[in-house]
């Protein structure tokens, strides 16, 4: 066992050092059917994602990662997202991952995740993303309850759910996770506790569970505008204080919002991207920041494929970072984290202003030697608008 497997989650030290990781996010968009609450770029097999097309775009990514100088450094971390990046096959999976360690190099503790539908993962694909490099699964579960699943418009069920899990440990990831989503209209209290505790039951390394959020032009949000019942607040924090509660219980430890985990998992490209750490972004709709400007990538697959064929970059739009909006963003991302944020000018200017000062009398915010820290997780939005309405001091000009 490493001193890195022995560090709390939650540790100050941890959070802070994320800030120098490098990391990669690979975006795969193909997906069986459009879930009604996702507003990510997907496509799916009805809207054209055939094998050659998904052959194509695998060679537009790769063609993307080699249009990139090599002096970003050495990879941290290295995260697939989607989409569903379990729709790949292994080896489609392993030519970019190859692409990018020749392109910048993986560190000797670089972590390497994929996300994965529980229907995609069994043993033998389990040990085959373990061949060729992934060292951690996350397995989109949302729920172990069948009528809310079928809501969500997951194909999987339970038992699918529970075998997936089984299939990574015995695939031997180095960490496993499971992905919850709660307050789906017409889960009830007892189904989201009944899924929480099978979720602990399955002994996962890690779990990240979100609140439903409602996105524009998703089909749960049309759904809402014709009369549907939505997510209800005070049955989402009723969730969440089980979850905290049932989750500790379990022995896993809440290091940001929304996520928790055991020593030595918690998500090194999540840490890195709360810490402000800079990473490329590869594919369709892909983000990416680094020297002070955020990128991101066209959202139509055509287009993608167009650009990229031509040797021509995909980015859609940039902003260039700077000033106090760079420290704004420091204490907003780091008010996410257990840890929380060293306070520095952005923080002190919080405290003394009329919202700082009413969050640390409600006892939302505390100040900690020199960090600020969000006591009450269910309210850090709160302590992040504050943020965003702070002015800069006379000093930043």
């Amino acid at each position: 066992m490493s001193a890195d497997d022995l560090v709390a989650p939650d540790s100050a030290k941890l959070a802070d050092g994320a800030a120098s990781w490098k990391s990669a996010y690979v975006h795969i968009p193909f997906c069986r059917r459009r879930c009604p609450y996702c507003d990510f770029a997907v496509v799916t097999a009805d809207e054209g994602a055939t094998p050659d097309v998904i052959d194509h775009y695998v060679t537009a990514v790769l063609a993307e990662i080699a249009m990139e100088p090599n002096g970003f450094g050495q990879l941290d971390a290295v995260n697939f997202g989607g989409g569903t990046p379990s729709a790949l096959a292994p080896g489609h999976l392993a030519s970019i991952l190859d692409r990018l360690a020749d392109g910048w190099g993986l560190s000797p503790k670089a972590e390497i995740s994929i996300e994965a539908n529980p229907e995609d993962i069994d043993a033998s694909t389990a040990g085959a993303l373990v061949a060729v490099g992934f060292t951690r699964l996350s397995l989109g579960v949302q729920s172990f309850d069948a009528a809310v699943l079928a809501s969500l418009g997951r194909v999987h069920d339970a038992d699918e759910a529970a075998a997936a899990v089984a299939a990574a440990r015995g695939a031997s990831f180095a960490s496993v996770s499971i992905d919850l989503i709660f307050g789906t209209p017409g889960e009830s209290l007892r189904s989201w506790k009944d899924t929480v505790d099978q979720a602990m039951a399955a002994e996962p390394d890690h779990l990240s569970a979100y609140a439903l959020t409602v996105e524009r032009g998703t089909g749960l949000s049309r759904a809402i505008l014709a009369g549907a019942p939505g997510p209800d607040p005070d049955d989402l924090a009723d969730k969440y204080e089980y979850l905290d509660a049932a989750v500790a219980g379990a022995g896993l430890t809440r290091y940001e919002v929304s996520n928790f985990a055991t020593p030595g998992h918690p998500c090194r490209y999540n840490l890195s991207t709360w810490a402000q750490g800079e990473y490329l972004g590869f594919g369709l709709g892909a983000h990416d920041h680094r020297g002070g400007v955020r990128r991101r990538n066209v959202r139509r697959l055509d287009v993608y494929l167009e650009r990229v064929g031509r040797g021509e970059s995909p980015e859609s739009g940039r902003e260039v970072l700077g000033g106090w909006a760079v420290e704004q963003e420091r204490v907003m991302l780091g008010l996410r984290r257990a840890a929380g944020v060293v306070a520095g000018s952005a923080g002190a200017a919080l405290l003394r202003s009329t919202d700082g000062e009413r969050l640390m009398a409600a006892g939302v915010l505390a100040a900690r030697d020199d960090r600020l820290i969000v006591t009450r997780p269910l309210l850090t939005d709160a302590a992040a608008r504050a943020v965003v309405g702070l002015p800069p001091p006379a000093e930043w000009g």
